[in-house]
């Protein structure tokens, strides 16, 4: 890997941990996942232009994954609500592949190697800790179930997505409609949830919605670059740091609280999620 790779994808990492970070800041974060929501939809008009629609065989996982992407989006945004970025961004970043190995292994005849085993192991460790932190430091519990079940949620489109684009053959177009389609689905769930005011977004949202959907769209194009000029490991176990990236934007921007604890479990996760990605 060169090091313009590998720079590129460490700052692909540091954009999605910053899009996490600005929809923490929105004053109401379900407006901010609205505004960034539009921001992939106009996005995903302008590649579906250039591009063909989708095979049929491929639209079943595709829809799957739209109502994965909007249910992932609500539960972090609601999560935000109750939790910090250095606390929720781990446990929601680092359960989800987690799951996907799981799923993988139960269902679609996958084999463990030993990495993985490692990985699993320490990731487990790193999960528990910072989740009796949320305990230990009497933070608002009602984190956990949001920030796993958008964990849950990002596994589930995970695997849609991948089953999907393989069927497509065409990466970009099935992102693409991926995202058109997600707008329609997203706006109907965000008045359900917060009532037709949500759609009236002061321009503070909209410029914090604006620039995490264009990070979030950039990061996302970056690593799928980056998996066509470097081992496809390498790459996904790089864009892991965003973990880190989270945890010190937190700490250090958002000023908040810094245990001891807190930065070890986040050290796990993160290794534990490096070593499942690479295979030695």
């Amino acid at each position: 890997m060169s090091l313009f790779i590998f720079i590129t994808i460490l700052c692909a990492a540091l954009l999605h941990a910053s899009w996490n970070a600005l929809v923490k800041n929105s004053d109401d974060k379900i407006q901010g996942m609205l505004v960034l929501t539009l921001t992939h939809g106009f996005l995903g008009l302008i590649f579906a232009y250039f591009t063909q629609v989708p095979r049929i065989e491929a639209w079943p996982w595709l829809l799957a994954s739209v109502f994965f992407h909007v249910i992932y989006q609500c539960l972090l945004a609601l999560a935000y609500n109750y939790g910090n970025l250095s606390r929720v961004y781990p446990i929601a970043r680092g359960t989800a592949p987690f799951i996907v190995l799981l799923v993988s292994l139960f269902f679609l005849d996958s084999a463990l190697v030993k990495e993985e085993i490692i990985g699993i192991i320490i990731l487990g460790f790193g999960l528990l800790m910072m989740t009796q932190g949320v305990f230990s430091n009497h933070e608002n519990l009602r984190l956990l179930p949001f920030a796993l079940g958008s964990a849950i949620a990002t596994a589930g489109y995970t695997l849609s997505d991948g089953l999907g684009a393989r069927i497509s053959e065409n990466a970009t177009s099935y992102i693409s409609w991926l995202f058109i389609l997600t707008v329609p689905i997203f706006i109907p769930t965000a008045i359900a949830l917060k009532g037709i005011s949500v759609i009236n977004i002061p321009m503070k949202t909209w410029k914090i919605g604006l620039a995490a959907g264009l990070f979030s769209f950039f990061s996302y194009w970056v690593a799928i670059w980056a998996m066509t000029k470097a081992p496809i490991p390498l790459v996904a176990a790089l864009r892991e740091t965003s973990i880190l990236f989270a945890v010190l934007i937190g700490i250090f921007i958002f000023k908040e609280q810094v245990t001891k604890q807190k930065v070890i479990a986040a050290f796990f996760i993160l290794c534990g999620l490096i070593i499942m990605r690479v295979k030695l």
